[in-house]
């Protein structure tokens, strides 16, 4: 869709406000609207904002921004109804000169695949798992059922809801594989086709949108905070990603006992190797630690395997004739990521280690969980950092990330979650009141 189209469509079906989305660093969604009329100068120009207003953007004094639509991203969204109809389209974050502004997450992940793009590849497909949680309201943590895994009605009271959500997703233009009840109670998943990385992290913003607007509806709240309940699973968003030379898989090798070609084993390589420097990214918030503890199927151990989720990569089995599907999947990332920049640090991880030639030990097909400590340090088994502090430590000495996020976004970055950390280490829990209080 061109920026002719969107007119036409605006027009023809009467739209009245359309939205420019763009995301601040962390990955929270924001939000302007125009006015039909004011449709077409924002097309051809962008529109100024304040970027000193916006996480992690300008400082005062050099604040002017400007918000370029990308056409092909226009939809009408859904659950606006049909009178008063409003679009939305997906922005480019710009310096007053126009060209692209750094500290823009969306900018950061199309100067990924262009190195990729350098390198030979003209695709970096994606396919991300967003897991979520239903509420009462937003005060509690009170469920709406008591399923599990694949559970159907009456015990998912929540199936009409993840229909609508479906099919407003659709709607969308994001296609949907499937759905279903998770693990946890009232925990659920709905899955995206894999497609190009640009396009899925714009459509995994849509998505964390669609689903807390579409609960709304039904009077109940949404969430994708990685571990909102103690004791039950956390939601994860596992990423399953290939790269590809035209339409060739150039993950898949079948002369390879693994069916894994060699670039396929080195990006899995820079994926484990650089996995606890990306850990802040992909894991940006305190509560994501609470998710990555042993067991409740969070993986933590930086090992690859076939069929085991026990390890931090899974490279899903072959099966004959499907050379295409080759690919892996990176299972720590949790839902309430920036996608833009997760996306972005994976993909360099995984250049780095194809680019330096990176080699991958036998894969893990044990349960890592059965394991001791000490049988994991014998094999070599290394954690992901353990807290945001420990995170903070391990992306602030690493190069790769630095250039993966670029200096202002790196910098920016760690200070918000520095402060994030700083902010939850002096709190006092509950825990330490209830164990504490009365013995010391």
């Amino acid at each position: 869709m061109d920026k002719e189209q969107v007119m036409k469509i605006v027009k023809e079906q009467d739209v009245k406000f359309i939205r420019f989305w763009f995301t601040d660093v962390v990955g929270a969604l924001k939000s302007f609207a125009v006015t039909a009329a004011e449709l077409e100068a924002g097309l051809n120009n962008g529109m100024g904002f304040d970027g000193s207003s916006i996480t992690g953007y300008q400082d005062i004094e050099e604040s002017d921004m400007i918000a370029m639509p990308d056409p092909s991203t226009f939809k009408i969204l859904p659950w606006r109804g049909e009178e008063h109809k409003v679009g939305r389209m997906i922005c480019d974050v710009l310096n007053p000169d126009g060209t692209p502004y750094e500290g823009d997450p969306r900018y950061q992940l199309k100067r990924a695949l262009k190195r990729a793009e350098d390198m030979g590849f003209d695709h970096f497909y994606v396919g991300p798992e967003l897991e979520f949680f239903y509420f009462k309201d937003s005060s509690g943590t009170e469920i709406l059922d008591k399923g599990g895994y694949f559970d159907l009605t009456p015990l998912d009271v929540a199936s009409d809801l993840r229909r609508d959500t479906v099919m407003a997703l659709e709607e969308m233009g994001i296609h949907v594989e499937y759905s279903h009840h998770e693990v946890g109670p009232s925990q659920h998943e709905i899955d995206i086709r894999f497609g190009d990385a640009l396009k899925i992290a714009d459509d995994a913003m849509t998505y964390r949108l669609v689903v807390k607007e579409i609960a709304e509806q039904y009077g109940v709240y949404a969430t994708f905070m990685p571990k909102p309940i103690f004791g039950e699973n956390g939601s994860g968003m596992h990423t399953h990603q290939s790269l590809f030379r035209g339409n060739d898989n150039a993950f898949f090798d079948s002369e390879d006992k693994y069916f894994l070609s060699k670039e396929a084993k080195g990006y899995i390589a820079g994926l484990l190797k650089h996995a606890s420097e990306m850990s802040a990214v992909f894991a940006q918030w305190v509560n994501s630690y609470k998710r990555l503890v042993p067991g409740y199927e969070a993986p933590v151990y930086k090992a690859w395997s076939r069929r085991n989720r026990s390890a931090l990569i899974r490279v899903p089995m072959y099966h004959p004739g499907q050379e295409k599907a080759t690919r892996c999947e990176f299972r720590s990332p949790d839902p309430a990521c920036n996608p833009y920049l997760t996306f972005a640090v994976m993909l360099q991880a995984g250049l780095e280690g194809i680019e330096k030639g990176y080699e991958i030990e036998d894969p893990m097909e044990m349960n890592l969980y059965d394991l001791s400590d000490k049988e994991r340090e014998e094999m070599g088994i290394q954690t992901l950092p353990e807290s945001m502090g420990d995170a903070i430590k391990e992306i602030e000495k690493s190069e790769l990330m630095k250039n993966a996020l670029g200096d202002h976004i790196f910098s920016r970055f760690i200070e918000l979650k520095k402060k994030d950390w700083n902010d939850y280490r002096v709190q006092l829990t509950q825990w330490e009141m209830d164990n504490y209080l009365s013995i010391l």
